[in-house]
């Protein structure tokens, strides 16, 4: 049997993920374009309807984790809560995050929509991406970047903005399916406060670590928040 060499591993995870992650990319576009996630849609039927769409695009039956699609005040909540069904209103926030599994790697992306022509959660709108941006330029500027500093970083910029974080954690690792299988809760699978180890590393089986990049930011005061995830170290 011919063992492929591990360079020729590496690069296959690398095409398998961004690939993934393209695909992420055409089903979130196709979801704005059919209005899948509109004011008087109810959040599991809009969840349901993403998971139908891609199935028709990819044929994709498996999520490696929950289906989210949360509005108004659900949007506070963290990724492990599970809040009563909400219908959309018209003047929300909303926010899908999707975990689908492609061939067996998996994409885990997030977007948001605003509803309605209020200022400041239109501004969310915007600062997401933005904050985003500046979060990759933080870590590619430095090759011995900690998850502790990332997340300090990114807490930095998104209290500059105006916004809180709403989770533990501003990311995580990614790769074959299943990832928390294998890494569980553990602080040097996430970009959290609790993890001092570089990002830039190889995993248990001496494979090279790549990471989401997951932002959560809140205004508790005036009960909304907004969220954007991809990959944060591969294009």
């Amino acid at each position: 049997m011919t063992v492929e060499p591990s360079g020729a591993q590496e690069a296959r995870r690398v095409e398998g993920l961004v690939s993934a992650q393209e695909k992420a990319i055409t089903l979130f576009a196709e979801i704005e374009a059919r209005g899948l996630v509109v004011p008087g849609v109810g959040e599991r039927e809009a969840s349901d309807r993403i998971r139908d769409l891609a199935n028709e695009l990819f044929g994709t039956t498996r999520h490696w984790h929950k289906r989210i699609v949360r509005s108004g005040p659900n949007t506070l909540l963290p990724y492990r809560d599970n809040p009563p069904d909400r219908v959309i209103g018209a003047d929300d926030v909303a926010f899908a995050d999707f975990g689908p599994v492609f061939e067996e790697y998996e994409a885990d992306f997030g977007r948001t929509y605003v509803f309605g022509d209020d200022p400041r959660k239109r501004r969310l709108l915007d600062d997401l991406p933005r904050v985003f941006a500046a979060g990759r330029d933080f870590f590619a500027a430095d090759p011995e970047i900690t998850g502790r500093r990332l997340y300090a970083e990114v807490e930095r910029l998104a209290a500059e903005a105006g916004w809180e974080i709403g989770i533990w954690h501003a990311g995580h690792l990614v790769g074959e399916f299943p990832h928390e299988t294998n890494d569980g809760a553990k602080a040097e699978s996430y970009i959290t406060p609790d993890n001092d180890n570089p990002l830039r590393r190889t995993d248990r089986s001496g494979r090279e670590c790549h990471w989401i990049l997951e932002l959560h930011f809140v205004d508790r005061e005036r009960g909304f928040g907004g969220f954007y995830e991809q990959l944060l170290d591969l294009a």
